[in-house]
């Protein structure tokens, strides 16, 4: 590999990309209108492209350097100034830069002049020699471990925590792309008939060994024919799993209290074949369009949407009305790591609780709607126990007639006897927890 080369204006462009960044979402959109500006085309494109996700992955990591020579949060320095020592660092710190690269990064103090204050680009100018000879102290473990893998300090002592060793698997698995996953909707089609339209497309895939449904593409494919006609959805194996261990049956009343986008609901719907009754709860107005666009193509019949947060659920549809509750709580999704990886950077120690306090409010609802002998699913895509075995032995504990019905495989076990967990490194999949609790008499 060459030294890294990069003109004014291809800096120009990953600075101005990055600022947008910050306030346009997704930062795709960012990236395109500032390349367009600058008419980064070709290969090119693809270099930078490939430089400004770069920036999106280590972003927290590139934070904390620029703290540690600024001396305070990069968030409260000018936005053009954050933006181009982001891109420096990126350059300077993870990369090796060409002699010509380098005297470009220097003349960014012109650039930022120009765009905000002189002051702004001499103080930058002083700086630059600091970030172009910075070294990491990589003096512990997780710091070792948060710059070969790039996520928070505390997020991996947890996942050592949990896995020892291993927890080096599971950083990795992170980081690697997922193929994409489809599930097919039997209401309107077969495997068979997925599996050969792929065929004549030319298209690689495989078919899940634990979901006989699902069918991850192996190629770079758009599948939107398919989820067009409703012959199938696109959903991990580790959700498709939830909706088998509840396992509703054709006539039952099912309540799904954090529905949306819909593709549990779509799930449950077809393994009810299409009779009986789903009350479908969410309460984010966009992802409740999404869903019922998706029950709409998959040709489910029997489910109500109803635009509200999951805890008012009891007050509108009743008590002990439903023989199965689906519970995949909201959380903080760091399973799905791999799907969103600049969620790792927001994700926050400090935002647990407020979490967990959700998940208990929304479980205790989920109770109050379930018939005696009927079940519950409690299920998350986060891997971290406070928000999975936590809440579920906090739940046992003030309801006497709760029993866990073991979930024994397809992966495996979780931290609480009875309960399972998914692991990206393990199962290939995102990470997931399943908990399956009955109602007993009083």
């Amino acid at each position: 590999m060459g030294k890294l080369k990069l003109s004014d204006r291809q800096l120009h462009a990953l600075i101005e990309a990055v600022k947008l960044g910050e306030e346009i979402k997704p930062s795709q959109s960012a990236k395109r209108k500032a390349f367009s500006k600058y008419r980064i085309e070709g290969w090119e494109n693809s270099k930078l492209t490939g430089i400004f996700y770069s920036i999106q992955r280590r972003l927290g990591l590139i934070d904390e350097v620029i703290e540690e020579l600024v001396g305070v949060s990069p968030l409260i320095l000018d936005p053009w100034l954050r933006a181009t020592l982001r891109v420096a660092v990126e350059v300077a710190v993870f990369r090796e830069p060409g002699e010509k690269t380098l005297q470009h990064l220097k003349g960014l103090a012109q650039f930022l002049s120009r765009k905000t204050h002189p002051f702004v680009g001499y103080y930058y100018y002083d700086l630059l020699p600091r970030v172009v000879n910075y070294v990491p102290k990589l003096d512990t473990e997780e710091k070792r471990l948060k710059w070969e893998y790039l996520f928070p300090e505390w997020f991996i002592a947890r996942m050592r925590s949990l896995l020892g060793d291993e927890a080096e698997e599971l950083l990795k698995a992170l980081n690697e792309t997922l193929p994409t996953s489809l599930r097919v909707n039997r209401l309107k089609a077969s495997v068979e008939d997925v599996e050969s339209y792929l065929r004549r497309k030319n298209v690689r895939f495989k078919r899940s060994e634990r979901v006989e449904t699902v069918i991850r593409i192996l190629d770079s494919f758009n599948p939107g024919w398919l989820l067009n006609k409703g012959w199938a959805i696109a959903q991990e194996e580790a959700p498709a799993v939830a909706s088998l261990v509840l396992s509703p049956k054709p006539g039952e009343t099912v309540v799904d209290l954090a529905a949306a986008p819909g593709g549990k609901t779509a799930h449950m719907a077809e393994l009810m074949e299409n009779r009986g009754k789903i009350y479908a709860f969410d309460v984010d107005r966009a992802r409740v369009r999404r869903m019922k666009e998706v029950l709409r193509r998959t040709g489910v019949e029997i489910v109500e949407v109803i635009t509200s947060d999951g805890r008012n659920a009891p007050e509108i549809i009743g008590e002990e009305i439903a023989d199965r509750v689906m519970l995949d709580a909201p959380c903080t999704s760091d399973g799905t790591i791999a799907k969103n990886p600049e969620l790792r950077w927001r994700l926050r120690e400090k935002n647990i609780p407020k979490v967990v306090a959700l998940q208990k409010e929304l479980i205790e609802s989920a109770w109050k709607l379930l018939k005696p002998g009927g079940r519950l699913l409690y299920s998350t895509c986060s891997m971290l126990p406070e928000e999975n075995e936590g809440v579920v032995e906090w739940f046992l504990k003030r309801h006497e007639n709760a029993r866990l019905v073991p979930v024994d495989g397809p992966y495996s076990p979780g931290f609480l006897e009875g309960t399972m967990r998914a692991w990206p490194h393990r199962h290939k999949t995102i990470g997931f927890f399943y908990a399956l609790i009955e109602k007993g008499s009083l």
